[in-house]
């Protein structure tokens, strides 16, 4: 009699053990999805948020890059005082006039003094000091004054407001202080904006959610009731599974462990 009753209580747990899980299998998990989307967009593609167009740079594995192009952003430069600097194809020194608050500086040549010794066949390869004055040695034994030798160095003088062509852009010497230099132009700019499944990015002031349809599409909306509502439907599916799951397990572990107790020897 105890065993038929053992029996009778473990087919009903193995019956709502195998009723649960079936619910888990064949349950299919709510996702986030956006049938109408702002913007539904693929590596290449653009868009247009105000007056500004950015241009999808990459988009895969959940997260992507947008680009744009500012035609005149802010750029600028320092120069150091007395400090050397690329300018015109040529090494220059900077060197910042006198007085407490200048307002002008000289770029001064470079002279390569190694390249001209190497090109002239008579001189050595370096120069020599003596009684605290540099020569350049001629045919191994003539002494000629380094001043005298190497070329003068050229100078090129700007004050405040005037313009400078460089490194392609023609630039204003925006201050001068005494410790250095301040060059400002406008030029266009490229500016990246990352973007990550599953949060916001802002784009022109604009804020949108970010949601990857697949690998490789972006989908930007600004339903966010939509977002929450679909996160919140998944929380409460996982809350569901999660208490099927327990009661899977609790109603196989109750039939074995009844089974066991069925099966125990009797003492009388």
């Amino acid at each position: 009699m105890q065993r038929r009753a053992a029996a009778i209580y473990v087919a009903l747990f193995i019956v709502i053990g195998a009723a649960s899980y079936s619910l888990i299998a064949t349950a299919q998990t709510p996702e986030v999805e956006f049938q109408n989307p702002e913007y539904e967009l693929t590596a290449g593609d653009e868009l247009q948020v105000g007056d500004r167009t950015y241009t999808v740079s990459s988009a895969s594995d959940g997260s992507g890059e947008l680009s744009y192009t500012v035609e005149s952003a802010e750029y600028t430069a320092v120069w150091e005082n007395d400090s050397t600097v690329t300018y015109d194809g040529e090494e220059w020194r900077v060197l910042v006039e006198g007085g407490e608050d200048p307002s002008a500086f000289t770029l001064e040549e470079e002279i390569n003094e190694t390249a001209i010794l190497q090109e002239d066949p008579d001189a050595s390869e370096e120069t020599v000091e003596q009684d605290g004055e540099r020569y350049v040695v001629i045919n191994g034994s003539e002494l000629v004054a380094a001043d005298e030798y190497f070329p003068e160095p050229q100078t090129r003088t700007y004050a405040e407001g005037d313009s400078i062509e460089y490194e392609g852009n023609t630039s204003t010497v925006d201050s001068v202080t005494t410790s250095e230099v301040t060059l400002a132009w406008t030029a266009p700019r490229t500016n990246a904006v990352s973007v990550s499944g599953g949060a916001n990015v802002t784009l022109n002031g604009e804020t949108y959610f970010a949601h990857f349809a697949d690998d490789s599409t972006l989908q930007l909306t600004q339903n966010f009731e939509r977002y929450n509502a679909q996160t919140d439907d998944i929380d409460r599916f996982n809350t569901y599974k999660n208490g099927l799951w327990g009661v899977s397990i609790v109603s196989f572990l109750t039939a074995v462990f009844m089974i066991g107790f069925a099966y125990l020897p009797s003492r009388y």
